[in-house]
């Protein structure tokens, strides 16, 4: 039998020369296809060897039997593998494995990488061999190889190994990105499929796929019950992770929409369209794609059957906001490999048919809903570390503030009560009060306590302005607190407790008093925080703003005032200076007239230079006022 084998492929030879190294552009495509060969062939592991002047892709399948047909059928190139239902599964899997092959085109992928690729496979004791090649006879006879040359590296029995010679590409030398390259183009390992990468003497097993992408989110959100495990593995890395999980990690229904699509016999049926796998945020960008040739690491990967279709819907869902760097998700889609509905996938497994209603549909879905979800996740994500990092800070300082205290206050009391003994010795007789003679010294000393730079390392950790407002009052204190950031102040020398700008917000379950009265009550510091106060009917019935009222006329902190509608201020604030007045129309919009415009930019103005920043001119802040309200 061995000796007249034939192989021969059934494709004009030309077509291999031209698709062969254009048919591919990366050559971790290229392995998605080897490694989808291998699943489809019910094999349990897969071996990835890069050797001097080779790279070969080996597994333990069920092999190809030249007698039976298998090397006939593996030849007829561009014949699709399933037309029927009964096809859609993996033969010997149990209906476990839904087959990953359908154009009959991957077995070319190799020669996008190697103009010859020796292809050995054994079945039953039966070995086969030859060499796929770019440049066919005009019989279109492949050369065969001998039996006695048909050997594995790893493989003890049956199995296919392609080898390609002399490849145009090879693996990076680093075994972890060559494994986080090949878990986002093909994650669906586990213990029952193995995928094994050798480089030298250097080895990996790729078994699990959810340490290495979902260990690094700071948020996840996954869709479906099969994908609901991922959540053991997310850390969000925050102290509180077990109360800001709820936050953090959404465990939702996949996603359903019925539609009536026309089959390929032409007759129309209904089909439930579902999307099911994750889509998470990262904690940190830094140090990722360390490699040009490495795939980026924000994408949203669309696959069906368990293999990828598209690598990244990103550019086309998303709208390049820098909070897209984060994004990084997997959506499986298996109506788009349905068997009896037309095939959408290009030839080169890269990309979908964009008119087909299917790829349409899960694009609405993704760039209306599911993308705005992980960007809100993310922007959770970053206050709440922002917070914390916050806490941090603040702990920090108050420990070396109270340290400081601690030896100025020794300092004080040892050094006056030195000096008055000192001074009554001298004056002994005379009736000098000791106790008096301390306290003037002491008061002395205080004065003098800011030429020891005191002041000045206190006051670098404060904060310089504070928001006093109802949250009512939300729309009219985001205009104030947008106009300061615009005039120079910057947003993280702003206290502002209803802020949607992380910068701004008091570290998370801080009471604001307590903030406020370790900061700027209880402490060396000399420098009062200004305080900008929104008063309204609403302020007026908040016992929080009528608090930071309180605080602010016991500490004499400067401050200013904007008025809502017809509201009077009293006292304590200062009204004896004309405050700005802002009216709130019937659609709780801003409207100011031409006096209170200037009134405003004057206290705006006012407000920056007190803080130490230079004022924008007056025609920019008109002009920014004017863009957000209304002029009248």
């Amino acid at each position: 039998m061995k000796d007249k084998k034939e192989y021969r492929i059934s494709i004009d030879p030309r077509i291999l020369e031209l698709l062969g190294p254009s048919l591919y552009t990366n050559i971790y495509f290229i392995l998605a296809e080897l490694i989808a060969n291998a699943y489809d062939a019910n094999a349990k592991n897969v071996y990835i060897i890069q050797e001097k002047g080779s790279l070969t892709v080996e597994d333990d399948g069920s092999g190809m039997s030249y007698a039976d047909g298998d090397i006939n059928q593996y030849l007829n190139v561009a014949n699709e593998t399933r037309t029927e239902k009964d096809q859609d599964y993996v033969e010997g899997s149990s209906r476990k494995r839904r087959k990953m092959g359908r154009k009959g085109v991957g077995k070319l992928a190799a020669l996008s990488v190697s103009s010859n690729v020796e292809i050995k496979t054994i079945k039953n004791g039966e070995k086969s061999g030859f060499v796929l090649s770019r440049n066919v006879n005009d019989d279109n006879l492949l050369d065969p190889i001998p039996d006695e040359s048909i050997k594995f590296k790893r493989i003890q029995e049956n199995g296919t190994s392609v080898v390609m010679k002399t490849p145009q590409y090879t693996l990076h030398k680093t075994l972890s990105a060559v494994k986080n390259n090949l878990l986002k183009i093909f994650p669906h390992v586990n213990k029952e499929f193995r995928i094994h990468v050798l480089i030298g003497s250097k080895s990996v097993v790729i078994d699990s796929f959810e340490e290495e992408l979902i260990r690094g989110l700071g948020g996840l959100i996954t869709l479906g019950d099969q994908y609901k495990s991922l959540s053991k593995n997310f850390n969000s890395k925050l102290n509180d992770n077990d109360n800001f999980n709820k936050d953090l990690l959404k465990n939702l229904e996949s996603k359903k929409i019925s539609l009536k699509l026309e089959c390929k016999d032409g007759e129309e049926d209904v089909f439930d369209l579902e999307v099911c796998g994750w889509i998470g945020v990262y904690r940190s960008t830094k140090g990722r794609k360390k490699n040009t040739n490495d795939f980026p690491d924000n994408f949203i990967s669309l696959l069906s059957n368990n293999k990828l279709g598209e690598y990244n819907i990103l550019p086309i869902v998303g709208k390049n906001a820098m909070s897209e760097l984060y994004v990084v998700g997997q959506l499986h889609v298996d109506l788009f490999e349905e068997t009896s509905l037309p095939d959408m996938a290009l030839s080169n497994r890269q990309g979908y048919k964009t008119e087909d209603r299917r790829y349409q549909e899960v694009i609405k879905y993704v760039r209306d809903d599911l993308l705005p979800k992980a960007v809100s996740m993310r922007v959770k994500y970053a206050s709440l570390l922002k917070n914390e990092k916050d806490k941090q800070k603040n702990e920090k300082n108050s420990k070396r503030e109270a340290e400081l205290r601690k030896q100025i206050d020794s300092f004080k009391s040892n050094a006056s009560s030195s000096a008055a003994n000192e001074i009554v010795k001298m004056f002994s007789g005379e009736g000098v009060d000791s106790e008096r003679l301390k306290s003037l010294i002491e008061r002395e000393i205080n004065k003098n306590l800011p030429s020891m730079g005191i002041k000045k390392s206190i006051d670098e950790s404060k904060k310089k302005l504070l928001l006093s407002h109802s949250n009512k009052d939300k729309v009219v204190c985001d205009f104030i607190y947008n106009l300061l950031i615009f005039n120079g102040i910057k947003a993280e020398e702003i206290i502002y407790t209803s802020s949607d700008n992380h910068l701004s917000v008091i570290p998370n379950k801080t009471p604001i008093f307590d903030y406020l009265r370790e900061f700027f009550v209880e402490s060396y510091s000399t420098e009062k925080i200004y305080v900008v106060y929104i008063t309204s009917d609403s302020m007026a019935l908040s016992w929080p703003a009528l608090s930071e009222v309180g605080a602010g006329w016991i500490t004499k902190s400067e401050h200013e005032v904007f008025n809502i509608n017809s509201f009077m201020p009293k006292k304590p604030l200062d009204i004896d200076v004309v405050w700005s007045n802002l009216i709130i129309d019937e659609n709780g919009d801003i409207e100011l007239n031409t006096h209170e415009l200037n009134r405003l930019i004057e206290k705006v103005e006012g407000i920056t230079k007190s803080l130490g920043y230079n004022s924008k001119s007056k025609n920019d802040l008109i002009q920014e006022i004017q863009r957000v309200v209304a002029v009248v």
